[in-house]
């Protein structure tokens, strides 16, 4: 499967916008890069589907333009004034030329879910592989009102119990793509959020 992530030349603060190029053409977030769609249009004609994460501004603020641009129907957790589909925890759905297993994350947002498949891993900012924070297995924030750090840690323990061996491909929302042994990076970023200490010093 070709990812692009089509956020990646942002000068302004965005998610990883992921662009799976394939039997079924699917943006995975739609960050809040200006030009985000001129940026899809150099790997791809159309889109058959976006599927959100979340619904935080740095992954939705771009949605109508993409939208709008493309026509694509929306799948979300969350209720949304332009979804077309209502994602659950343990929906299927093919993103790219993977079939993918929805896994309900939240900790970080209400309404955050993950993308699993055979080899790939969309994880949102439910676990990250470097954020500035931690390198090598990080997670989202969970300091902000309507977020929780014992309900995250319950999402990576679900997360790892449906993760299949052998996923090699970890596209987060924020730091690096990373490629190797994800489950590895899934399991630090655990027994980091575990500790319960603040993520960042002015939390």
């Amino acid at each position: 499967m070709d990812v692009h992530n089509v956020t990646a030349d942002a000068e302004t603060f965005t998610c990883n916008a992921y662009l799976a190029v394939g039997e079924r053409t699917t943006l995975v977030d739609a960050g809040a890069m200006d030009g985000v769609v001129d940026a899809i249009r150099e790997h791809a004609d159309s889109l058959d589907a976006v599927v959100l994460t979340h619904q935080h501004g740095d992954h939705v603020q771009q949605l109508d333009a993409v939208l709008d641009a493309f026509d694509a129907p929306l799948y979300a957790y969350a209720a949304h004034p332009r979804r077309d589909r209502a994602l659950d925890d343990g929906d299927t759905l093919l993103v790219g030329d993977e079939e993918c297993e929805v896994v309900y994350t939240p900790g970080h947002a209400d309404d955050h879910v993950s993308l699993v498949s055979a080899s790939s891993l969309f994880s949102g900012d439910v676990v990250v592989h470097d954020d500035g924070a931690f390198d090598d297995g990080s997670f989202g924030r969970t300091d902000r009102p309507g977020q929780s750090r014992e309900r995250l840690i319950e999402s990576i323990e679900d997360l790892l119990a449906r993760l299949p061996d052998g996923v090699e491909h970890m596209y987060s929302g924020h730091g690096g793509v990373f490629r190797g042994d994800v489950r590895a990076v899934v399991e630090r970023a655990l027994e980091r959020a575990e500790r319960r200490e603040p993520k960042y010093p002015d939390e």
